[in-house]
């Protein structure tokens, strides 16, 4: 009876262990994360290969993190003047909250882009299979965002929200001021 007891007790422990047990999330390495912080305290996801257009660096391995305070070896750096930002934020569609940078950009400060190259986008829920562009890409204390550079705009803009239906995935040919209005 002791014998039985014992394996009742160890079963009803994995039991409700298992039941209780969440999977766990991968974190994203230092080069997929994006962050907004400020106008001048943000990274962004570009191509990691020099003179790439947007597009031909949307498969995984051919995007980086460049960020203007950089945390991490893997994340390149953004130089001063690269991004004439204009920082906001707001409530979304659903009262989430929301970051973003938008304005115009000088494309020939950094190497990856390709000054001629009509843009593209980068988000955390398109993709293939919603999984986002770059896979597993996030912005740093958020759910989602959105992000469009457009080197021959030559404009750029980010938005980061708590709320996927304020970070549009499904406009990407549309341009920024139709996927995140703001002051270019």
């Amino acid at each position: 009876m002791k014998f039985f007891t014992s394996t009742l007790v160890i079963v009803a422990s994995l039991l409700a262990s298992t039941a209780t047990a969440r999977p766990t999330k991968r974190a994203p390495a230092p080069d997929n994360i994006v962050l907004i912080n400020s106008a001048d305290d943000y990274c962004l996801v570009m191509p990691k290969s020099p003179g790439t257009d947007i597009g031909a660096s949307e498969f995984p391995g051919g995007t980086q993190t460049f960020c203007t305070n950089p945390t991490d070896p893997s994340q390149g750096t953004i130089p001063p003047g690269f991004f004439n930002a204009v920082y906001a934020e707001g409530t979304g569609v659903n009262g989430g909250r929301y970051v973003q940078l938008t304005g115009s950009i000088n494309p020939g400060l950094i190497d990856r882009l390709n000054p001629a190259d009509a843009g593209g986008q980068y988000d955390s829920d398109g993709g293939d299979g919603g999984n986002g562009n770059p896979i597993g890409s996030e912005c740093e204390g958020f759910n989602s965002y959105v992000e469009l550079i457009e080197p021959a705009g030559p404009r750029a803009c980010i938005r980061c929200c708590m709320d996927p239906a304020d970070c549009p995935v499904t406009m990407d040919t549309a341009g920024c001021p139709s996927v995140i209005p703001g002051a270019y």
